[in-house]
């Protein structure tokens, strides 16, 4: 079903979101700062607005993709009260605080807010393998669930406005984590030795399918966590703690960078220090918050 749409900002990112309004057959109108990025966007038949109170006028929905939220303000500011009864979607990257802010902001002019992400780069817009993460009332994100998803896949977290930017920044914590132990193993690999000189697109053929394990150990360790209890289930840190140990070595003789075995053997050192040899790897999870604290079991 068709639904008028209107995009404030057409940077890469922005066009990017216009044009997979365009493309789903939603009537688009948009509007930047700058003249003249509209131009292929209007070629395949969106709307210029000649200003930012025309473009918020044009449509029930308003999709928000600014530099910063000091510019979201800047721009929506002066408009505060023709936002009263649209939905404002606000992807501009930011802090929680800015999101809640932001948030209440937009709810004492009587508007619907939901604050969100795009986990991807502009090139993936459009693409339901890519998540839209959101937080905010959840009437609001289901009334306009079928629009957001021209975009991409959406996901509501919660009704905190706050969620989205701290699973974005988790999420790319993650993400990085995972490329750099990639890259780490990829060398260690692909380095001259016994059984070495693999390449890296036949030795990701593999990870790749051993990611599924990796999976397997995040959701049976995620509910330990939650409830503050680590049972080994038959690989305990100190099993991990010798493994880890002929990683730290292979990557020395390899030439490969051991920063991070070390910092994983570190980890894993503390915990049995602390007499947890027996725990399962999720109890590191005392060891890397800060305060070292424990989480209350549920009744």
């Amino acid at each position: 079903m068709s639904t008028k749409v209107t995009v404030l900002g057409l940077g890469e990112m922005g066009t990017a979101l216009a044009g997979a309004f365009v493309a789903a057959g939603h009537r688009t109108t948009v509007w930047n700062r700058t003249r003249g990025k509209a131009d292929a966007l209007s070629a395949r038949g969106a709307l210029e607005a000649a200003s930012a109170a025309e473009a918020v006028a044009a449509s029930p929905l308003i999709v928000v993709c600014l530099s910063a939220y000091d510019v979201v303000h800047t721009v929506l500011g002066p408009l505060s009260g023709d936002l009263t009864g649209r939905t404002l979607v606000n992807l501009t990257s930011g802090s929680p605080v800015h999101a809640r802010e932001t948030a209440a902001w937009a709810e004492s002019g009587g508007a619907h807010y939901l604050d969100g992400v795009i986990m991807t780069t502009a090139s993936g817009i459009g693409s339901q393998d890519f998540l839209q993460l959101y937080g905010g009332p959840q009437d609001t994100f289901e009334d306009n669930r079928k629009t957001l998803a021209a975009m991409g896949n959406p996901i509501h977290l919660g009704t905190d406005p706050a969620l989205s930017s701290v699973y974005d920044t988790a999420l790319l914590g993650l993400m990085w984590s995972t490329l750099t132990g990639w890259l780490h193993t990829a060398a260690l690999i692909g380095a001259d030795g016994p059984g070495g000189n693999v390449t890296a697109t036949a030795y990701t053929e593999v990870a790749d399918r051993w990611l599924d394990t990796v999976r397997f150990f995040m959701t049976t360790y995620a509910p330990q966590i939650d409830a503050g209890e680590y049972p080994a289930g038959g690989f305990p840190l100190d099993l991990h703690h010798r493994t880890m140990d002929i990683l730290t070595h292979a990557s020395h003789l390899r030439g490969a960078d051991s920063g991070m075995p070390e910092l994983f053997n570190a980890l894993v050192e503390r915990a049995i220090a602390a007499g947890h040899g027996n725990d399962s790897y999720a109890r590191l999870i005392e060891f890397v918050r800060k305060d070292g604290r424990t989480a209350t079991p549920r009744p």
